[in-house]
């Protein structure tokens, strides 16, 4: 009966150190960001991640990028998470002006997510936003963990604010 008993705290044990490993991003809504953003006694940032359902780079960043522990964390911390569906139909209000689903080839794409990209729709993209909601800058194509968490604290930490990106990186 004793060995059971081991057994199953060990089992739990290891549940617990694994669940603590991994930590989803907890998504929000525009609208939901925007509210908190005037909302909160001291608001986050935005973080938008531009995607398609079609997008299978998209995808493996959900998976390999977002889904790391320290780059989930880090994010969470200092970003309003959005996903926003470039291709998505329902209207979107930013800045005073509603955004909308525009028709057009065999798809069609949503103004906010052109706006965001400033019209180079290409995914995945990710796009940052300072406290006020004011762009910082878009960030096209796929990111692996450690160059996404360089980017990430370089406008999380307002490193932006005292250095340019090719001083920051060191290019």
């Amino acid at each position: 009966m004793r060995a059971i008993f081991t057994q199953i705290s060990l089992f739990f044990l290891l549940l617990v150190g694994f669940q603590s490993q991994a930590q989803d991003i907890t998504w929000i809504s525009w609208e939901e960001a925007v509210e908190l953003s005037q909302t909160d006694a001291q608001p986050k940032k935005m973080f938008i991640d531009v995607y398609t359902d079609w997008c299978g780079w998209c995808k493996k960043m959900d998976k390999d990028t977002f889904q790391h522990p320290d780059v989930s964390k880090y994010m969470q911390d200092n970003f309003y998470m959005v996903k926003l569906d470039a291709e998505g139909k329902d209207p979107i209000e930013y800045q005073g002006k509603t955004f909308k689903f525009v028709p057009s080839g065999r798809r069609g794409y949503h103004e906010l997510a052109a706006a965001l990209l400033q019209g180079k729709m290409s995914y995945p993209t990710v796009v940052f936003l300072d406290e006020q909601l004011n762009m910082l800058s878009p960030v096209p194509g796929y990111q692996k963990v450690e160059p996404f968490l360089q980017i990430a604290r370089y406008f999380g930490d307002n490193i932006y604010k005292d250095k340019d990106w090719q001083t920051y990186a060191g290019k």
